[in-house]
């Protein structure tokens, strides 16, 4: 995928900021050895959600998993604590990516508050 989203042509680029709540409850789901790198979205008929240490994509698997959006550059480097948000770029491919953005990250927590049994 770094390739393709590399040779993707980006609609609009944006700084975003990843809460810190998402942004933990990737890295602790990053670390357990059944970690999936890509889960699909409830409710977000033919979108997957694809994982990586250094981005973040929901694809469009009808539309051969054309990027619809992405977080790319994240800066957990100069966070100074684990309760800041963590800056980012956002990557938009499609006109409505936007309108996928926050449910995504919803979808993102529940799925990861799922697999590590958060209360």
């Amino acid at each position: 995928m770094d390739k393709r989203l590399a040779d993707m042509p980006v609609m609009a680029q944006r700084a975003d900021m990843i809460d810190a709540k998402v942004f933990n409850l990737w890295r602790r789901y990053r670390q357990r050895a059944d970690a999936v790198e890509r889960f699909k979205l409830r409710g977000l008929k033919s979108m997957r959600f694809i994982l990586a240490d250094t981005y973040w994509v929901v694809a469009d698997s009808a539309n051969y998993d054309a990027p619809v959006i992405a977080w790319i550059d994240f800066d957990s480097a100069s966070r100074s604590s684990l309760y800041k948000p963590v800056a980012c770029k956002i990557n938009y491919y499609h006109f409505a990516a936007s309108a996928v953005r926050a449910k995504t990250l919803d979808l993102m927590v529940t799925t990861f508050e799922e697999a590590l049994n958060v209360p």
